[in-house]
Formats: C-alpha cells, structure tokens, sequence
C-alpha cells in the first residue's frame, strides 16, 4: 500500500484493470480466483516482494563441516553459517534492471513465479524448506490489496509522509506505521 501510495501511477492502473474486469463481467465479485487473472495486479504484488522482501535472510542457513574452496578462489572456513539473502539478490544490477526502482512491469514483460522455481525471486524461500503458507499468503494479500484499491483511492498522510525505512525482526516490516487517506471511489 506504501508504493501505491507513491506510485499513484501503479495505483490508477490496478483501478483501471480492476474496473473493466469488473464491467466485462469476468470480475462479478472480487474473489482469490478473480483476482488471479488479474496480471497488473499480480505484477504489483510481486514487484512488492521483490523490493521488500518479507524474510530477506532466508532460513536456508547451512553449516560448513570442512573448508570449502570457491570458483573465484574465495575460501568458505569450516563451522561457518552461510545463509541466502534475499534482498541482496532482488536488489542486485547483475539480475535486474534499475532495481532500486519500484516498476511494476517488469513482471508483465518476464514471468516470474515467485513460489520458489525461480531463485531470482524467492520470498517464500524454495525447495524442501520453501514456506507452507506461500500460497495462503499470495492469495490472501492479493485479495486484499485488490478490495482496498477498488473501493478506494489511496493518498498520502500530508501531516505523516510514507517513510520506507525497514527495521529487520522476525520479518522486514516498515519501521515507522504506514498512515494513508482514503478516499471512497464511485
């Protein structure tokens, strides 16, 4: 909601799909299934996990049992924890393109499956360990964000301005709540 928020360009074009879904009849009522064929909006949530990554240190933590030597000559010690960082290799100029940037349609243009087949983008992490509640969590957060938009339109706090500022807990959350003004749409 944050990007929307500075992104009112991203916001109008999810109003935008989501009203003609909703006139040609293909979107009778906003549900998980509707919303799947929705790919503006599914380009937007997975843009989202790939600018903040929820888990940006995946629990893919391993444990070197002897010195391992590297390709590029670098030397791994024994009894040391290596972990997958995920925010490193979604902010990484060597994967993607301007990706300091919050764009949407990069993902209308290259499919992306962000439920770990893909280890550009693997917020729910991959393989055995991969997140049970990956698709609970897609489905649910993309319902969301689409009823919000659609009943909605979001602006920015002009007393409390969108700080994107992270703070690493459990997850990565906002350090500072988000505070928004909605405005009811026609």
């Amino acid at each position: 909601m944050a990007e929307l928020i500075l992104h009112p360009e991203v916001q109008e074009k999810i109003h935008c799909e989501l009203d003609m879904a909703v006139k040609e009849g293909s979107l009778a009522a906003l549900t998980d299934a509707g919303v799947a064929k929705l790919p503006y909006l599914q380009a937007v949530v997975k843009e989202t996990l790939r600018v903040h990554p929820p888990g940006p240190l995946l629990s893919w933590a391993r444990l070197s049992t002897s010195d391992v030597q590297l390709d590029n000559g670098m030397v791994i010690p024994a009894n040391t924890t290596a972990m997958v960082n995920m925010w490193a290799i979604t902010h990484d100029p060597n994967v993607w393109e301007d990706p300091l940037e919050f764009k949407p349609e990069r993902f209308i243009e290259a499919d992306v499956d962000v439920r770990g087949n893909d280890l550009r983008l693997a917020p729910f992490g991959a393989g055995r360990r991969v997140c049970p509640g990956k698709k609970l969590g897609l489905v649910t957060v993309t319902l969301w964000v689409a009823k919000l938009v659609h009943r909605f339109k979001w602006n920015q706090d002009v007393d409390h301005p969108v700080d994107l500022s992270e703070v690493l807990k459990l997850s990565c959350e906002m350090k500072y709540p988000l505070h928004a003004v909605a405005v009811q749409r026609k």
